[in-house]
């Protein structure tokens, strides 16, 4: 992963500087991170002395906060001789992981296999497709748990064929947010933020963020979310009770743990839509839900204020399918 200090320039061919040897233009891991703080105005319009803002990482090049993870895992693997050439990268994923890993395959030339569960959204399943990742699709009862034991299996069986990134359990999952995501969180902000909030799935970006935060500042309140229950509609989250716990995931980090309904995520997105302008992902928009939530029951009074930054993990387009942006 580049340093979140490196802020990368693109410079138009005609004014490239040749004599220093410089081309126009950038790499694909050259656009990962760095993306920006969206203010919601609108949404905080009714907490005095809030000021809303969203980290929009459908600015990576895969469109999904999971750019960073899976580029730094890919990295690693490389470093420490893990992901030798010749073999697969083998991981199971809900899909913007995958997305990111099958991108970067692409790109680099290592071919990719992706468990994954088959009520995914069709969106997720074409941009696979069309980055020509293998799948194999799993039980939809089972949700993300089906998958990881499936590539487990694959795993365990032909070690020697795959080079198992186990996104759930790999410490590079948070490495990437510890030693990025925070501190363009911590420089854009000025230091101004004060709450810290985001979905938990594999909980690398909650991990790594909310470390790097509370060594920049211990005050910053850190808020974790999930489902409100086993069986819900957030692609990509976690309901840690009735689930496989990453092995990365530390529960001592959150200030606080709240729950969001599914509908309650639904109706921020069709929220954030018609107000706002703005098309979420349903994680993304359960961010929001909570980020509200929490400046609510914190009791923010006029005057003192509140900076809430949280992250927006993709954007709306690959849920387009779904039935719940009419239903409402």
């Amino acid at each position: 992963m580049q340093s979140s200090s490196k802020i990368a320039a693109t410079f138009p061919v005609e004014n490239a500087p040749e004599a220093l040897g410089a081309r126009p233009g950038q790499s694909l891991l050259d656009r990962i991170g760095n993306t920006p703080l969206l203010r919601f105005d609108r949404l905080a319009a009714q907490q005095p002395g809030l000021t809303l803002l969203g980290k929009a990482e459908w600015y990576n090049p895969g469109g999904s906060v999971k750019d960073r993870a899976a580029a730094n895992i890919v990295s690693e693997g490389r470093r420490s001789g893990r992901f030798a050439p010749g073999k697969i990268l083998l991981d199971a994923t809900s899909g913007n992981t995958g997305i990111a890993y099958s991108m970067l395959g692409a790109a680099e030339g290592f071919p990719v296999t992706l468990c994954m569960p088959t009520n995914v959204s069709d969106e997720r399943k074409k941009i696979l497709a069309a980055y020509g990742a293998h799948i194999i699709y799993t039980d939809p009862g089972e949700g993300s748990d089906g998958a990881i034991r499936k590539a487990h299996e694959l795993a365990a069986a032909e070690p020697e064929k795959y080079f198992y990134a186990d996104q759930y359990s790999n410490d590079a999952n948070w490495q990437a947010h510890y030693c990025g995501t925070a501190d363009e969180i911590w420089q854009q902000t000025q230091g101004r933020i004060t709450h810290f909030v985001a979905m938990l799935g594999t909980s690398g970006t909650f991990v790594g963020t909310t470390r790097r935060l509370k060594e920049l500042n211990p005050a910053v309140q850190c808020i974790s979310l999930q489902p409100d229950s086993a069986f819900h509609g957030i692609e990509g989250a976690k309901h840690m009770a009735s689930a496989i716990v990453p092995k990365i995931y530390d529960p001592n980090l959150a200030d606080a743990n709240l729950e969001i309904s599914t509908e309650e995520a639904h109706a921020m997105a069709r929220r954030v839509a018609q107000e706002c302008g703005v098309l979420l992902g349903i994680s993304a928009a359960a961010g929001l839900a909570g980020s509200l939530r929490v400046v609510s029951q914190a009791q923010i009074r006029k005057g003192r204020g509140a900076v809430v930054v949280t992250i927006l993990c993709d954007s709306g387009e690959k849920y387009l399918s779904e039935r719940f942006w009419t239903e409402g």
